[in-house]
């Protein structure tokens, strides 16, 4: 078994690969005070949950935009599974070039959807990546990273307007019946889920009047699921987009491909 780590934010995205298939793909909260000895625990569980072992795995991958924390998880699986964990990098074999001003600012997640999207779809794409932020990821027809847009995530965007607005208060994020809101929640609703979807609109109107023809919409992360069925765009849900880019990369790596 192969082990996908992508390291967000928020939270630890994990997915199991076997015989070329993901068998299983969980999530755990990003814990920045926890030991090597404390992820390798939770990594042990997580794998004992799905019935495999630690004595399974064979190799890992991880990408990683919390710094501080990606040693501490590299160490725990060599603590747990005696196995060097490949770090994500442009160091290894992607296949993805990048033209931004400096290739090395390309947060590690990008990097793996951007894999992920020239692997399985066709070309131009924009990725669309909703966790903590909101980050659009321009690839165009030769598989070379042409840009990315970030903004705050829906989340961080409900909290800053309920921390921010005396009279405002915590509400689920839903998808609201109407975009014409007839009470506080609905209307926050609308704002935030509505808002959101027509931003993302707005913004792949303005990365194809750039990139030329986009062939390929796909989105993943968190806030995903909640947003993308309001976008007036056709968009692909991939939930473990980035897990597959980061399969994909091993796979490289180990001359599998």
């Amino acid at each position: 078994m192969i082990l996908a780590i992508d390291v967000g934010n928020t939270n630890i995205v994990l997915g199991g690969y076997e015989g070329g298939a993901l068998r299983f793909c969980t999530r755990l909260a990003t814990e920045k005070n926890w030991e090597c000895a404390q992820y390798a625990l939770e990594i042990s569980g997580i794998l004992r949950l799905y019935g495999t072992e630690a004595g399974d795995v064979s190799g890992a991958i991880l990408s990683s935009v919390v710094p501080q924390i990606t040693g501490t998880l590299a160490q725990a699986l060599r603590l747990l599974a005696r196995v060097e964990p490949l770090i994500l990098s442009q160091a290894l074999p992607t296949g993805i070039t990048v033209n931004i001003y400096e290739p090395s600012e390309l947060g590690a997640d990008l990097l793996a959807g951007a894999v992920a999207a020239k692997e399985a779809y066709p070309l131009p794409a924009v990725v669309i990546d909703m966790g903590t932020a909101t980050k659009l990821t321009a690839v165009d027809t030769g598989g070379v990273v042409q840009g990315v847009s970030i903004m705050p995530g829906l989340f961080i965007s409900l909290n800053a307007l309920v921390s921010g607005a005396s009279q405002l208060f915590g509400v689920a994020a839903n998808t609201p019946a109407r975009a014409i809101g007839k009470n506080t929640v609905e209307s926050m609703q609308s704002g935030v889920v509505f808002g959101a979807a027509g931003m993302i609109d707005g913004l792949i109107d303005r990365f194809a009047a750039e990139l030329g023809e986009v062939k390929t919409l796909v989105a993943t992360g968190g806030a995903a699921g909640l947003v993308v069925p309001s976008c007036r765009h056709t968009i692909t849900l991939v939930p473990t987009l980035i897990l597959d880019g980061l399969y994909a990369v091993y796979r490289r790596a180990a001359g599998e491909e």
